[in-house]
């Protein structure tokens, strides 16, 4: 299944790091993390490499944890995002902890080597929140997001302009049936989008819009376990959708599950999902994926190792022999490969 698969830096450059996103800018191939002394420390910032076709570059660091008054915060949660016929935008959080944070972003127009000021996002708006955006037929932007004060909610962010005026579509869940945050934007060629979230039920849960994200499906159950842990999903060049979850059930105690194994899966029209590959299955933190399809039709996934480092996989769609998975059950011949 895999073509290769490596450490983005084989030498630890921080304690602890998470999170990572990847993006594609002019076959240059971009990834960002943040890492510092633990996760919410005050110390901890925003890394980047670079891979322009020689592997990948020490990662430097490119925001630094203090806000505009000069306060120290910890950051979280990078997106790298390239629009067409736009700079490479970085969002990313500030803040003291995830309810109370707020979404900062900024820019590049050379390709990651140097980056704007970092401006905070309008009051109210948090960029995405995880994952990636899409860009609408429109050119409008789509951001997945979610909030966690008083409860997990999910959301989007559009913007028509290129970030000049943002505003809200939702929350989508009242966070009785459903605590949600981290989602994933999938197109289908039919013309239906589909959110993945994470959730803390045990499963991965799904909406679904037919009118380019503004109306939504109410929140239901998809036949993905979910051990509220971090997910990804791309819409692939062949109209597949192809997603990395764990593929564990929430454990008896803590609030989270095992973040082992990590999974791919692939659907072709949302319902009916099929068991790909298995990236990792040793014990252990194997989480918070991103994953992108390059312009050459393959599939590059980054996420974090063990808390220690980000791990690099890049796989071949075409290559993957999806096996079905009856009532969610992962098949026991699929191992990792």
């Amino acid at each position: 299944m895999l073509e290769r698969s490596q450490f983005i830096c084989e030498t630890p450059v921080v304690p602890q790091c998470h999170a990572p996103t990847l993006t594609e800018c002019d076959g240059v191939l971009l990834a960002a993390f943040f890492g510092g002394t633990r996760e919410g420390a005050p110390d901890v910032g925003i890394w980047l490499a670079r891979d322009a076709g020689a592997g990948w570059s020490e990662p430097k660091r490119v925001v630094d944890a203090h806000d505009a008054q000069g306060r120290i915060w910890p950051c979280w949660n990078p997106v790298l995002f390239r629009p067409a016929g736009e700079p490479l935008f970085l969002f990313y959080k500030l803040g003291p902890d995830p309810a109370d944070w707020w979404g900062m972003w900024m820019h590049s127009t050379d390709r990651g080597l140097s980056w704007s000021r970092p401006e905070p996002l309008p009051r109210g708006i948090l960029g995405p929140i995880k994952n990636k955006p899409i860009t609408l037929s429109s050119g409008a932007w789509l951001c997945p997001s979610s909030t966690e004060h008083a409860g997990w909610r999910v959301h989007l962010e559009r913007t028509d302009d290129s970030g000049r005026c943002w505003r809200r579509i939702g929350p989508l869940n009242d966070d009785r049936a459903w605590a949600a945050i981290q989602p994933s934007i999938v197109c289908y060629p039919s013309g239906w989008m589909q959110l993945l979230c994470r959730t803390q039920q045990g499963c991965i849960a799904e909406c679904w819009s037919v009118d380019g994200g503004e109306h939504w499906t109410p929140m239901q159950a998809t036949p993905l376990p979910n051990p509220c842990s971090g997910t990804d999903a791309v819409s692939l060049s062949d109209g597949r959708v192809l997603l990395v979850y764990n593929h564990a059930r929430l454990g008896g105690r803590g609030f989270w599950g095992p973040r082992s194994p990590l999974n791919v899966a692939l659907t072709e029209d949302g319902v009916l999902w099929q068991a790909a590959g298995v990236l990792e299955d040793a014990p252990g933190e194997y989480s918070y994926p991103a994953v992108i399809q390059t312009r050459d039709g393959r599939v590059h996934v980054a996420y974090t190792w063990r808390r220690e480092r980000i791990r690099h996989a890049v796989l071949d769609p075409r290559a993957l022999e999806p096996v079905p998975m009856p009532e969610g059950r992962w098949p026991a011949k699929l191992a990792r490969r």
